[in-house]
């Protein structure tokens, strides 16, 4: 949505240089989610360092002489501190949390003030479930949605601000799927189901789409009688066009998927009741295609909507 947005807004209509730049951000969203798991880790080594500079005090207590290491032993940031992908894909990616960044550093902040972490130090209990538990529960509830650590991210890439919602939920899963016998080649998220024919379904679309852009055009005025096409909000007319495409020229994607998928990015992307009417327009020319025998989907339950 967002490469086609920027084609059909540019000068340049280079489908090649396009659709590179369309495979450049899948990369960088598979970039934040490594900065995110290297995040947890830099955050961990946050609180060591603090358990070092509290034990070389020239008057040291008792709690900085022998400190509580509950969360710096935490089981599941071991697991990603230690795992070879990781490393292998953030040293590729040449990805690393700058040693002055102060985002580690105000999150630990942040952490440590938490009731969360008060709770999960102040339990004798250390085994692997609690700390999946925890790390789960701090993630989403002092992480994810951080503002400065959003506004970090937007600085780096002014596309990650809409990427950094998925993102989370990937990090979160990544968490709740490692198991207590993870070793350090444990698998993580992969940008790609299946590289080649996810790569293949994204350019077609981009190009299908931009190949019948005029014919789509026609479909959508003619089912909007009471509006001039340049009325509608730009966004709204782009992503009826992509369901066209997928509800045409793809024949293994459901209706019922094309459809949800694109009124649930009208809801993010465009106006408050561009939903309701995407999913009018669309609801008709659907009942045209099916009448007229131009809606041809491979397999049982494709069609219903």
């Amino acid at each position: 949505m967002q490469a086609l947005y920027a084609y059909f807004h540019s000068e340049d209509k280079s489908i090649l240089k396009h659709e590179k730049e369309l495979f450049g951000s899948f990369e960088r969203i598979y970039d934040l989610y490594l900065y995110l798991i290297l995040l947890l880790t830099e955050i961990r080594h946050c609180g060591r360092n603090r358990i070092t500079i509290r034990k070389a005090k020239q008057l040291p207590r008792q709690e900085d002489i022998n400190p509580n290491t509950k969360f710096v032993e935490n089981k599941i940031i071991g697991i990603l501190a230690t795992n070879r992908r990781v490393a292998a894909e953030s040293s590729k990616r040449k990805l690393v949390w700058d040693k002055d960044s102060e985002i580690p550093q105000k999150l630990f902040a942040k952490i440590t003030e938490s009731e969360e972490y008060s709770a999960y130090l102040s339990t004798p209990a250390h085994d692997f479930k609690e700390d999946k538990k925890f790390i789960s529960t701090l993630y989403r509830n002092c992480i994810a949605g951080d503002e400065s650590l959003e506004m970090f991210f937007e600085e780096k890439n002014i596309h990650w601000a809409d990427d950094i919602d998925f993102v989370n939920t990937l990090v979160l899963k990544t968490i709740e799927l490692i198991p207590e016998s993870a070793t350090d080649n444990l698998p993580i998220a992969q940008l790609y189901k299946d590289e080649k024919e996810d790569k293949q379904f994204a350019k077609d679309l981009f190009k299908r789409v931009i190949e019948h852009s005029d014919a789509a055009d026609s479909m959508i005025r003619a089912k909007t009688e009471n509006w001039e096409l340049e009325r509608i909000a730009f966004m709204d007319v782009l992503l009826m066009k992509m369901a066209i495409v997928e509800f045409l020229y793809f024949p293994t994607v459901p209706v019922k998927v094309s459809l949800n998928e694109y009124i649930e990015l009208a809801k993010q992307y465009s106006t408050p009741k561009s939903s309701v009417f995407i999913n009018g327009i669309l609801d008709k020319l659907l009942a045209e295609f099916k009448g007229d025998g131009r809606l041809q989907k491979e397999g049982r339950g494709l069609v219903e909507n």
